[in-house]
């Protein structure tokens, strides 16, 4: 896909021959995404494109880039926090389930997700068996990963409260990002399978931007992206 005077344009094709069916990686910012592009090394079956912060402008963001091309996948790409004891800062989080955590309603009688308020569901599934390989070759490279649901909200933890809420609400949750569900919601209106990789940078829990790890996390999201084509090819 190109871009031109801000409209996106469909992958060029030889006359007669359809495009070649790519995957997109979707970043929330432009770190995010030239990390992810210095893991890739230019491989042509990849494009990373940044969508956006929050699940609304990523929902939207991926699906203006699916509605302009010809895609396989769908890869919501980014740094974010990890729940001490299940993610620690510097790993990696390949999703097991993409789960909205603050999609629902709050009552008297406590947080009542969209599932049960019977409007929708807050989880989407990822391809699985290409989350299992894609967590091996992490593995295989002695990085450390854990596959675990991955949680979407579109306000950053920030006490010990909220994360002991969350961590209670979706058990053996081990990330937290903003993008990954809007990425996901998009994915699965055209019928494409998506998966969802975290480098944590933080801990979920009481803000604390002086112990962010900020570059370390870009460096595992690099080393970890630059396994994907390995993963996709087998």
């Amino acid at each position: 896909m190109s871009v031109n005077n801000g409209s996106l344009l469909p992958e060029e094709s030889s006359p007669g021959r359809p495009a070649e069916r790519r995957i997109l990686v979707a970043a929330a910012t432009d770190g995010e995404r030239d990390a992810v592009q210095r893991g890739l090394r230019g491989d042509k079956r990849f494009e990373v494109a940044v969508v956006g912060v929050g699940p609304a402008a990523a929902a939207a963001g991926t699906a203006a880039r699916l509605a302009a091309g010809r895609y396989r996948l769908v890869v919501s790409a980014g740094i974010g926090g990890g729940f001490p004891g299940r993610a620690e800062v510097g790993s990696l989080v390949v999703a097991s389930e993409i789960v909205a955590a603050d999609l629902g309603a709050e009552t008297p009688q406590g947080y009542i997700g969209i599932d049960e308020l019977g409007f929708g569901s807050a989880r989407i599934p990822v391809d699985a068996s290409l989350a299992g390989r894609l967590a091996e070759a992490i593995r295989r490279a002695g990085l450390t990963v854990r596959v675990a649901p991955a949680l979407t909200l579109s306000t950053v933890t920030g006490t010990s409260a909220t994360a002991a809420e969350l961590a209670r609400r979706v058990p053996g949750a081990a990330s937290e990002g903003m993008e990954g569900f809007g990425v996901a919601t998009a994915a699965s209106q055209f019928g494409l399978p998506v998966l969802e990789l975290r480098a944590i940078s933080n801990e979920i829990g009481p803000r604390n931007k002086a112990a962010w790890r900020i570059k370390d996390a870009l460096d595992a999201l690099e080393a970890a992206c630059a396994l994907l084509p390995e993963v996709i090819a087998e």
